[in-house]
């Protein structure tokens, strides 16, 4: 069964049978993601999270939805465009070049309301300038957009690392050398407890899935030449950088994702736990953005 082929019918499809395996589920996932409801990869996996978009695209086009995929949905899915169903307008502004960058890199942008869509971007001012991203420096930014009346709007904005501090790049924990996270968009943290067995453990985004990072094993603070390792387990997380020094990342990250202020990443975690994806269901994936400010600078 197709969307094409409920239309035709004029039978709809209880929604529990969109199930792994069924291409129909893959269809629908697809179109979901085409037009900025549902975030990738399209697993077959119709649970809360594809249920919330699908209900959310139907009552953007006027219809409902409740147990069954009617034809009047299906056909709406195939025909609607991302921007006329969700059209957003970028301003001149760190929100906006940010969107404008992740749609020319093809990657996703959650467009439906209070969604929010996590970008870390390295080596750049809060404003989104170019710095001179020194390493074992707190020089990133951590940013949270979301799109309010068709723009995109920055709900949070903070100082961060993407890197690993002096530390743990001398002293990695892999015999490898120290993990840089790949620049790329993955769909790998949940909410969690970062060093949940220690005194300093605390709630953060915690890496459930693969992603891609360099190894930096000649210890030169750079992704120029090493080694790339994919994982699920690496352990990059995106917590907190225990109010640090700006200018000392020092034992603070091993390369993960570090705001530096207690207070910010509590608001980050508040943040994103307000997203009606996390709230239909906390076991519920994000998906983080890291991007190049000297790329971003060159492609927004």
């Amino acid at each position: 069964m197709t969307l094409e082929e409920i239309v035709v019918s004029g039978i709809g499809v209880d929604l529990r049978s969109l199930s792994r395996g069924n291409p129909l589920t893959n269809q629908v996932q697809q179109r979901l993601l085409d037009l900025g409801c549902l975030d990738p990869p399209v697993d077959g996996d119709f649970g809360p999270a594809s249920k919330l978009a699908l209900q959310q695209f139907a009552a953007l086009a006027d219809r409902e939805v409740d147990l069954t995929l009617e034809p009047d949905v299906a056909r709406a899915l195939i025909e609607s465009d991302a921007d006329d169903l969700l059209p957003v307008t970028p301003r001149a502004n760190l929100a906006g070049r940010l969107f404008r960058y992740m749609m020319r890199k093809r990657h996703f942008f959650a467009r439906l309301p209070n969604y929010v869509n996590i970008v870390y971007v390295e080596g750049v001012t809060k404003s989104g300038v170019p710095n001179d991203n020194r390493p074992n420096v707190f020089n990133d930014r951590r940013v949270v957009l979301t799109v309010e009346d068709s723009v995109p709007v920055e709900i949070g904005n903070w100082t961060a690392t993407t890197e690993p501090g002096k530390d743990f790049t001398e002293s990695p924990l892999n015999p490898a050398g120290a993990a840089r996270i790949a620049f790329g968009q993955f769909k790998s943290w949940r909410v969690g407890v970062h060093n949940a067995s220690k005194p300093s453990g605390h709630e953060a985004l915690v890496q459930v899935d693969l992603i891609r990072v360099h190894r930096d094993l000649n210890k030169d603070f750079k992704r120029d030449g090493d080694a790339v390792f994919e994982g699920s387990n690496f352990g990059v997380n995106q917590h907190m950088g225990f109010d640090r020094p700006e200018d000392s990342v020092g034992p603070a990250s091993a390369g993960c994702l570090v705001g530096r202020l207690r207070d910010e990443h509590r608001e980050f975690m508040r943040i994103v736990k307000s997203d009606p994806r996390f709230k239909a269901s906390q076991g519920y994936k994000f998906l983080t953005t890291i991007v190049s400010g000297s790329d971003l600078a060159e492609n927004s």
